[in-house]
């Protein structure tokens, strides 16, 4: 399916927005990227960074903000329909979400975000 880089970005955001508020609010020092493609075709999204887990006030001073990248052309070329695309959107972005909050990615299979 083909999708515009704007349509694609309001869909992300749109995604972004539907993570409960109460999550939402306690992800910190985290930025979402939106690009074409990652370092493998098949790649949908990336979470670079140090998850919340893994983070004490001792040792997280000063750092860049963790990345997350979705990655608009492999999540188009998966999907046949519009109602397709939305839906993988937003399980990559709630995938790479979980990432951020330390989740690995046998969890995340398993609450059916992989």
């Amino acid at each position: 399916m083909e999708v515009d880089e704007d349509t694609f970005g309001t869909l992300v955001e749109e995604a972004l927005d539907g993570i409960p508020p109460k999550l939402g609010k306690v992800m910190r020092n985290v930025a979402v990227f939106v690009e074409d493609e990652g370092r493998s075709p098949n790649l949908l999204g990336l979470y670079e960074g140090i998850p919340l887990t893994k983070r004490s006030a001792s040792t997280y001073a000063g750092v860049l903000p963790d990345r997350i990248t979705i990655y608009r052309l492999p999540i188009a070329r998966r999907c046949r329909t519009y109602e397709e695309l939305v839906r993988q959107i937003q399980i990559t972005v709630v995938h790479e979400v979980g990432h951020h909050f330390g989740l690995s990615d046998a969890r995340l299979h398993e609450l059916g975000w992989g």
